[in-house]
């Protein structure tokens, strides 16, 4: 398919040519059949033994292609995620894309106060929230990283806050792989149980390799899990193009891309047929300051080209959205994520995270938030391309208005112009109205809008049952891990 050509009726912007595809394709397969990877975990090493691999020095494994096809050819081409009340929320397939938040930013800009702080769990709590209201925002992710509870529980506590205070489905981050257990057993209570949580998956999860070449046991353990619970899993190597992944495009992508196959693979072989979901992400490094960035023209083609991957192996994909390297909603921010979104968009990236993400992911900003729902709006209209029907052709309307008329009285536009995309965020007044209005900015609308929604709405609530439950299983977690109360 052609640069710039339509697909299903919208646009759409293919990064790779289909033998770009096999090229990245062959050169990751031979990474993994001549370089292989350190697995630090014996389950994962046997299975891998068994089916045919070459094992070094206990675990240095060295994958035969035919591994890599079986899993490509196991794994599912469709993945459903359901909400928390059991309805389908996404169809990862094809170029379908649904956008979610992060997780574990280190620092929250409060909106009441503009204070840059720590995340404490009502702060948490109240983001969700937000998801929850947000229309464009799909999906839930943990937004900051706990301050106010012991580490070893930050994930439990923060999967139980995403659960009590949104109906969207979840992408989860778990410490290891007890922590993923809890975390199963609370979605299991919401759901009704393990087998109806398998049958309707609540959540995803990320778990990620280390690059370069190497899976950690915590990473492994969770992915052995999730395949086992049939819990849809991406495991996603989180590049720094120079750093821990080469620094052309190019040498990045066949990385990443044998780490990501290297799991896939593991998975499979646990659980033939479990739910995976491919991708990975790369910011590169600015050499100047030694900081990796995102949204830059290297991560926006990195990312089209994994999606292009994807597509080959007929999996559903992971990418990024919607975040910045700003340390304010200021122009940077806005112009790095409109971006980012607008092209994962036009790549058919299914599933995007980390929008709202600011200061290279160490920082929330709820304003930022509601600004990128308003540009993944824009995105959306213009992936429903332009209906050709006589009707939107508007052929009728055009001979009965004829020359040197005009449409406002014309039936034509009564019936088709609340068609149109329309902002809340964005000011289509004149320069008098606007300034009548306070002249304000974008940010600020924004902050006004956040506040008011953290003040008036409440998601549905969880039954006192399942309530009573996830406080069971976190009591249970505190006793296990000795964390204090």
């Amino acid at each position: 398919m052609a640069v710039g050509s339509l697909h299903h009726n919208g646009l759409f912007f293919r990064t790779l040519t289909e033998e770009q595809v096999q090229d990245i394709h062959r050169a990751s397969c031979e990474i993994l059949e001549q370089t292989g990877m350190v697995i630090h975990h014996e389950e994962a090493v046997e299975l891998l033994r068994s089916a045919g691999a070459h094992v070094e020095a206990g675990n240095r494994v060295y994958f035969p292609t035919h591994l890599v096809e079986k899993a490509v050819a196991s794994a599912p081409s469709r993945v459903t995620i359901y909400n928390r009340q059991g309805k389908p929320a996404m169809y990862l397939e094809g170029s379908k894309v649904y956008f979610g938040t992060g997780s574990d930013t280190l620092n929250y800009l409060d909106p009441v106060t503009g204070e840059r702080r720590s995340w404490r769990q009502e702060d948490v709590a109240q983001a969700v929230r937000v998801v929850d209201y947000l229309p464009q925002i799909d999906f839930v992710m943990s937004m900051g990283l706990l301050s106010d509870v012991d580490r070893r529980m930050i994930n439990r506590e923060q999967y139980a806050l995403m659960l009590q205070n949104s109906v969207k489905p979840q992408v989860v981050i778990a410490e290891d792989g007890d922590t993923l257990k809890d975390i199963i057993e609370m979605a299991a209570a919401a759901r009704g149980g393990k087998d109806k949580l398998k049958q309707k998956p609540l959540f995803m999860l990320y778990t990620e390799p280390t690059s370069p070449l190497q899976q950690p046991r915590e990473s492994t353990d969770k992915l052995l899990i999730a395949a086992e619970h049939g819990v849809p899993t991406n495991f996603a190597c989180g590049g720094v193009a120079g750093a821990s992944v080469p620094t052309t495009v190019g040498g990045a992508l066949v990385q990443a891309n044998a780490e990501a196959l290297s799991g896939l693979v593991i998975h499979q072989l646990k659980a033939p047929g479990a739910p995976f979901i491919y991708g990975y992400g790369n910011s590169p490094m600015d050499m100047r300051t030694m900081q990796a960035v995102y949204g830059t023209p290297e991560a926006v083609m990195f990312q089209g080209g994994l999606v292009n991957l994807a597509q080959y192996y007929q999996l559903p994909s992971w990418g990024y959205a919607g975040c910045s390297n700003s340390k304010v909603t200021d122009e940077q921010a806005v112009m790095e994520a409109t971006m980012f979104t607008l092209m994962g968009a036009l790549q058919g990236c299914n599933m995007m995270h980390d929008v709202y993400y600011m200061e290279f992911g160490l920082t929330g900003s709820l304003e930022f938030l509601l600004i990128n729902n308003e540009v993944i709006g824009r995105a959306r209209r213009m992936l429903d391309g332009i209906a050709t029907d006589r009707e939107s052709l508007a052929v009728d309307a055009i001979k009965r208005v004829g020359p040197g008329g005009n449409f406002l009285g014309d039936e034509h536009t009564a019936k088709h112009f609340k068609e149109n995309w329309l902002p809340e965020l964005s000011d289509f007044n004149s320069y008098e109205n606007w300034a009548a209005l306070g002249s304000k900015t974008m940010a600020e609308r924004a902050r006004e809008k956040v506040i008011a929604i953290m003040q008036s709405h409440q998601p549905e609530p969880v039954s006192a049952e399942v309530q009573s439950r996830i406080a069971e299983i976190l009591a249970q977690a505190r006793v296990h891990v000795g964390a204090k109360e």
